[in-house]
């Protein structure tokens, strides 16, 4: 199968003009990146799925971040309910039309409730975590635990970003970044796609240091021995959520 053409990775920023059935804000996001196999990537894949590849190289993805506002589409958000943390691991995949998005190994989630109406209404594969943050000084300590597990994993990473650069087409950092398109699967078998749209992402570069790769091991990957090869903080972005379909 052909990869994305640059014109259809231009297209999935566009915004879709499917009703918008879920707002909310992701912030503190930190996107860490390390080279992967792509045959061990495909291995794991559903059929009609192919793994993303940007130079020959694919990777698997480890995003922590802080969700906020959740809300459907014209309702208020509610306290203690709209407001919760996410911990993903993904890669990035396209479809048999050359359509490019996301496919997340797992999502952990430390509200019950969005783990729950996550895996029914949206067939994502979301766990339950114990999570905190803390800020020292200008750093944002963002620790998590899966349930059932016994390792904390301890994320650092600066909690305000100082550039506000956009990745540009054709480059690394708008393959890894710029992802409009989520595809997932139910029990059956069958594929879903849902798009999700919001301004590009203005971002900037940390140093390379170690990071948790406990998710890896968690999702029956081998955990890397080096630090991530891309390591990226991103400011706030309001998100519009677009209905579920089945793909074709």
């Amino acid at each position: 199968m052909n990869q994305p053409t640059d014109q259809q990775r231009i297209d999935a920023r566009k915004k879709p003009s499917s009703a918008v059935v879920m707002r909310q804000n992701w912030s503190h996001l930190l996107f860490l990146h390390w080279e992967v196999s792509p045959d061990t990537i495909q291995q794991r894949l559903p059929k009609g799925l192919f793994v993303d590849t940007f130079g020959g190289k694919a990777y698997l993805g480890i995003v922590p971040f802080f969700m906020e506002k959740i809300r459907p589409s014209y309702c208020p958000s509610v306290p203690g309910l709209s407001w919760f943390k996410e911990l993903n691991l993904r890669t990035y995949v396209y479809d048999k039309h050359g359509k490019p998005g996301v496919w997340f190994f797992t999502l952990d989630c430390n509200q019950w409730l969005a783990v729950k109406i996550a895996r029914s209404l949206f067939h994502l594969p979301y766990n339950h975590a114990q999570m905190t943050s803390d800020l020292l000084s200008d750093q944002l300590v963002y620790t998590s635990k899966r349930s059932g597990d016994s390792i904390d994993q301890v994320f650092r990473y600066p909690k305000n970003i100082a550039t506000h650069q956009v990745a540009k087409l054709g480059s690394l950092d708008f393959f890894l970044l710029e992802r409009y398109r989520l595809f997932s699967q139910r029990k059956n078998g069958s594929i879903f796609e849902g798009r999700v749209h919001h301004q590009p992402y203005r971002y900037q570069h940390l140093d390379r240091t170690p990071q948790p790769t406990r998710l890896f091991s968690l999702c029956n990957f081998t955990e890397p021995d080096t630090p991530p090869m891309s390591a990226i903080i991103a400011a706030t972005v309001s998100v519009h959520i677009h209905p579920l379909h089945r793909s074709t």
